[in-house]
């Protein structure tokens, strides 16, 4: 079981960006896996963002997203990222990252391997 560490939340306007960065609290190597990005909205349920394959060959996005959030990865500093440009106020949440069995299907989302972290809030508000 992996457990994961998020970072880079904040305070931000809306037409901001922030980047989120994740990495595992062990040592753990990400190098082969899809990790993927969630969101968790007070009173709603948790979503998935956006995905990246272990080789970063394949992603995938939440249609709100798309277009303004960016996911990358450092295999090398064992780091996964989450650009996040013209962020809205919808965008405020809680955001999470995991290991995933996979990255662009239309159940990647729905499994994650291992347990969830503390996450790193997001606020976007003027």
């Amino acid at each position: 079981q992996v457990d994961f560490a998020e970072s880079g939340g904040g305070l931000v306007q809306p037409g901001g960006s922030l980047r989120l960065s994740c990495t595992p609290t062990s040592e753990f190597s990400l190098r082969y896996y899809s990790i993927g990005w969630f969101r968790q909205a007070p009173g709603k349920e948790r979503e998935g963002v956006s995905c990246i394959s272990g080789s970063a060959a394949r992603t995938d996005y939440l249609d709100s997203v798309n277009g303004r959030f960016t996911i990358s990865r450092d295999n090398a500093k064992n780091l996964v990222y989450l650009q996040m440009n013209s962020l809205k106020p919808e965008d405020t949440a809680n955001y999470y990252c995991a290991r995933l069995f996979h990255c662009g299907r239309s159940d990647s989302f729905q499994k994650i391997a291992g347990s969830w972290g503390q996450g790193t809030q997001v606020t976007v508000s003027s």
